[in-house]
């Protein structure tokens, strides 16, 4: 029986994964509204694994935010913030890693209450959120150490622009630029001699436009400050009255290296605002796609590392593993970074038994290539030297600030969402999460190294599964919102969609792995040598555009 107020609720046992999940997620919520009986609702939607925490008065948010992530052991999501009509709607997601099902904690405030309590001081994963929130609609977190210059830039925007507001024209070119005068960066160490090294914002040939301010007294890092978002595209602003499909759009091409991905947790959030069934050769097809391009993603970044390292033959030999990778792809779906295959509703095409055979054996070819690479690199000193104990991030480092994908389980901090809230059948498909300890770059190696050894594995699985049938269902848009997710190469991805009465956009939200994990690149870098501050960047296999959006 559901607690409080609950509504959509199902009697009788449950029946089925999603069943499972909302008994966890409705047994958690239970346990708040015991802790807060007259200060918080609970309501249960058991069409979706979601159980939402409705607080009454904001003095208890960090509180709740608190037990949520301390003593219930969920992991803090992102923060959705909406401005609907009479009230800003603040929404908090928390996952389990060791059980499938969300908590949502709402907070509501009338539209002119511009406030909220910061909880960065209790659940320090929301830093970057509560900034970003703070920067793009001009509410303020009441108790946060460093609000502003964030997504806006002081040197160029005015603190009061707000683009995401709904007033806010973004099709109208702004009336008046009013950047703050004599801006200069943040500093941090105070220290006879102290100076910072800026690094960027431009850079020869591809690599992405940020900055970085590298404090010191000396040879070795003591604080280092990434400046991101010069790449802010204001995708989120744009998407809002768009069609599904060109949501859809914007999903795919924010970052291409990792697009099937985030399509794919953005057509989930449709598919559930829209109570679509996915045709089951679909879903296997989307698991198998999914793989392929983090077996691609990966030997890319292995290939960066060799590169950052000096070792000039062994990055040209992943660089061209990454080409065979690319060619498998763009032969198999007839696009190299898997570009227009996921819709809302299932695939655009279909892949026949006998291809995705011949995709795997041509993806177990280029393994055995990455096995003999990653042979050398292993017994390499040169590699070795510059890798093992640098760029350390404890685990204890990893869990307080809510790091995700390879980088977090090369800390030892497991969570996986193929595993924790499992989706295209991964719940069906043997593999294991893989997790390593040491936290420094080595750690990340092997994390990347296995993480592609398994892609395959799992590709191998779903061809003999592959039901027959259809691969698109149709979808009728729909009122409601709902949130999507998917583990990128990166980790971790969250999309929330909102579809208005007439079925277009009216709020679309990313969660990013690369936004989240931006958040420790400080914890790597700092107390290493200036000389392994590329090298570690490498390990770490940020994007800036997946995170400026």
């Amino acid at each position: 029986m559901c607690p409080a107020r609950c509504t959509h609720c199902s009697s009788g046992p449950p029946e089925s994964s999603e069943d499972k999940r909302m008994e966890s997620a409705a047994e958690t919520a239970a346990q708040a509204h015991q802790k807060w009986p007259s200060q918080l609702e609970v309501w249960i939607d058991r069409r979706k694994p979601v159980a939402e925490l409705r607080i009454r008065t904001t003095e208890i948010l960090r509180d709740v935010a608190r037990w949520l992530t301390t003593e219930a052991g969920l992991r803090f999501a992102g923060l959705i913030l909406e401005q609907q009509p009479e009230q800003w709607e603040f929404r908090y997601l928390f996952y389990l890693d060791h059980k499938a099902g969300w908590i949502h904690a709402l907070v509501h405030q009338p539209v002119e209450q511009v406030s909220v309590p910061s909880i960065s001081s209790e659940v320090y994963a929301a830093d970057p959120h509560e900034r970003e929130a703070e920067d793009l609609f001009g509410v303020t977190f009441s108790g946060h150490p460093k609000l502003g210059d964030f997504v806006l830039h002081d040197d160029s925007w005015q603190e009061s622009v707000a683009p995401m507001r709904k007033e806010f024209d973004e099709a109208a070119a702004l009336a008046e630029r009013a950047p703050r005068e004599g801006w200069r960066p943040r500093t941090i160490v105070e220290a006879p001699g102290a100076f910072v090294t800026p690094i960027g914002p431009v850079y020869a040939g591809v690599t992405e436009s940020a900055q970085f301010f590298l404090e010191t007294v000396g040879e070795d890092v003591i604080r280092a400050i990434p400046r991101l978002f010069y790449k802010y595209r204001a995708m989120e602003k744009v998407a809002e009255g768009r069609t599904i499909d060109e949501g859809l759009l914007f999903a795919e091409r924010f970052a291409a290296t990792t697009a099937f991905a985030h399509a794919l947790a953005y057509c989930q959030a449709v598919e559930a605002i829209c109570r679509v069934k996915v045709p089951p050769r679909a879903v296997m097809l989307r698991g198998f796609l999914a793989e392929l391009e983090r077996f691609r993603h990966h030997v890319g970044v292995i290939q960066e590392i060799c590169e950052s390292t000096g070792l000039s033959v062994a990055a040209s030999q992943a660089a061209l593993l990454e080409e065979d990778l690319l060619r498998i792809s763009g032969a198999f779906t007839g696009h190299r970074y898997l570009f227009g295959l996921v819709t809302p509703g299932g695939l655009m095409r279909d892949f026949a038994g006998p291809d995705c055979r011949d995709a795997v054996e041509q993806a177990r070819k280029v393994l055995l290539k990455l096995d003999s690479l990653f042979e050398m690199l292993r017994y390499s000193s040169s590699f070795l030297d510059r890798l093992e104990g640098v760029g350390l991030i404890s685990s204890d480092e990893a869990r307080k600030l809510g790091l995700v994908g390879p980088i977090a389980r090369a800390s030892g901090i497991v969570g996986d969402l193929r595993k924790a809230q499992p989706y295209c059948n991964y719940d069906r498909l043997q593999s294991d999460e893989i997790i390593e300890n040491e936290g420094d770059g080595f750690a990340r190696v092997r994390v990347l190294y296995q993480e592609a050894t398994q892609a395959v594995h799992i590709m191998g699985q779903i061809p003999p599964q592959l039901e027959s049938g259809e691969v698109l269902a149709p979808v009728t848009p729909q009122q409601g919102a709902a949130l999507g997710w998917a583990e990128a190469p990166r980790g971790a991805t969250f999309h929330w969609v909102r579809l208005g009465g007439d079925g277009l956009i009216s709020r679309y939200h990313v969660v990013s792995p690369s936004f989240i994990n931006w958040h420790g690149f400080h914890a790597a870098t700092e107390n290493f040598a200036f000389q392994d501050f590329p090298i570690i960047l490498a390990t770490l296999g940020l994007s800036v555009a997946e995170n400026d959006r």
